[in-house]
């Protein structure tokens, strides 16, 4: 303490004797406000909100929570089956795993049967929507119950679907998060997968995004998309549910317009849509259009285009979580609660929003025939879709000994292109020769 102040009073003693004490001053006052200032912006760094990080004792891992996934299906295999197909495109590889629930599988007759088909992690950020498929499957194979549910009721329901659950579309983007980068959303190669789609594809907003919403080179330039359109096309479902967060909503189609399809498909969906919104999640959530509500618009979105060319009847995106309260940096908080009651809650209700969504689409579907949604002039798909749909089918159907048939699908493509194309030759070629036999015909008739 002495030495100190006697530092002090020599210093005083220095500034207030010294000749170089006018000369000085200006320059420590310059010092003395470019050091405040460094000061104060430090300590606003310092009290700024913080980045969370990923809360390890409520989420796993990506590789964990497929391990937990298989090691469910293996448990429940009367009820239960799992598929994990790699697929690549230029180089870069994805791999996609499927989780198909038939309550009593040895019986099931899939085209039978009211299908529903989930798609959860399309956003690498958004960790809460896998979860909630693991959950969704815990409950389907009884291994957990929500309460005040009558699980006899649930099984009546459920005797009539099939489900397949997409438990984490987007396995590559969601590792680059786990990795540290918590605001990434798009998929290994920086394309967002929710944007990749042939509907409306590659329209920009004035607001538009490079980070947000790269949209590929093409539609479905990327192996996860192409994935899932052969699965929607194979499968052929009644409903469609793309799952994320970052908000509490309940859309339908469009997300690439201001406003929902004409007609009854619409208010049927709509209404739908208020009973979960009413019974499991207290009104909180919007109901709509995802392009009239969300406050912008999107383009080349799965869920258009599951209902404009997949023809599916019911075609939603749900927003099941949102921290609007979070710094727009704060990625890991803004899209997944944080503490373990937010956590379970979130889980708790939209899982039993699903279950009454499954009876609630059995009971409506038999009035949205793809004739109610559009007429049978747009009911066409591309050759391209058709044979990635047959081939997808036939490769599940039968295991790793159709993959040649995978392998082989461009070369089955241009010959079925060529055999068009062959087929149009020989009928001009046959109609011309007709047209040249005839015409001294009818001019001997002029005559």
């Amino acid at each position: 303490m002495g030495r100190r102040r006697r530092r002090q009073n020599h210093f005083l003693d220095f500034n207030s004797s010294s000749p170089l004490y006018c000369s000085l001053w200006p320059f420590l006052l310059v010092l003395l406000f470019f050091a405040s200032f460094y000061l104060v912006d430090g300590k606003t760094n310092a009290t700024s909100s913080p980045v969370t990080p990923i809360n390890h004792d409520l989420y796993h891992t990506s590789g964990a929570l497929l391990e937990e996934i298989e090691a469910l299906v293996h448990r429940h295999p009367d009820k239960l089956s799992i598929e994990t197909i790699p697929s690549k495109n230029k180089g870069y590889n994805a791999e996609m795993t499927v989780v198909t629930y038939c309550r009593k599988r040895k019986d099931c007759d899939g085209k039978s049967k009211f299908r529903v088909l989930l798609s959860f992690g399309q956003h690498g950020r958004e960790l809460i929507t896998s979860e909630l498929a693991f959950r969704i499957l815990s409950i389907l194979s009884e291994e957990e119950f929500l309460p005040y549910t009558d699980r006899g009721s649930v099984n009546d329901t459920l005797d009539n679907l099939v489900i397949k659950v997409v438990p984490m579309e987007n396995l590559n983007g969601r590792k680059l998060v786990e990795a540290g980068d918590f605001c990434e959303r798009r998929n290994g190669r920086g394309v967002d997968l929710n944007r990749n789609w042939s509907v409306d594809w590659g329209k920009k907003e004035k607001d538009y995004d490079p980070y947000e919403e790269n949209p590929g080179t093409a539609p479905f330039s990327e192996p996860e998309t192409q994935f899932m359109r052969k699965l929607s096309i194979s499968f052929e479902p009644h409903v469609w549910v793309n799952v994320h967060s970052g908000m509490e909503a309940l859309f339908m189609p469009y997300d690439h317009k201001n406003t929902t399809p004409d007609g009854s498909p619409s208010l049927r969906m709509r209404s739908m849509l208020e009973k979960l919104n009413h019974l499991h999640l207290k009104d909180r959530c919007l109901i709509g259009s995802g392009g009239g509500s969300v406050g912008y618009l999107a383009h080349g979105t799965a869920t258009d285009y599951m209902y404009d060319v997949t023809k599916v009847p019911m075609a939603f995106t749900f927003e099941i979580y949102g921290d609007g309260t979070a710094s727009s940096k704060d990625c890991f908080r803004m899209f997944n609660p944080i503490d373990i009651t937010t956590f379970n809650k979130v889980l708790n209700d939209w899982s039993a929003a699903f279950l009454t969504l499954f009876k609630l689409g059995e009971l409506q579907v038999d009035g949205l025939h793809s004739g109610d949604v559009a007429s049978s002039s747009e009911k066409w798909i591309s050759i391209d879709d058709y044979l990635n749909g047959y081939l997808f089918e036939r490769r599940n159907r039968y295991g790793k000994k159709m993959e040649v048939l995978e392998l082989g699908m461009q070369e089955i493509r241009t010959y079925f292109r060529l055999f068009l194309l062959s087929s149009v030759l020989l009928m001009f070629m046959f109609c011309s020769r007709i047209s040249k036999s005839t015409r001294p015909i009818v001019s001997a008739m002029s005559l």
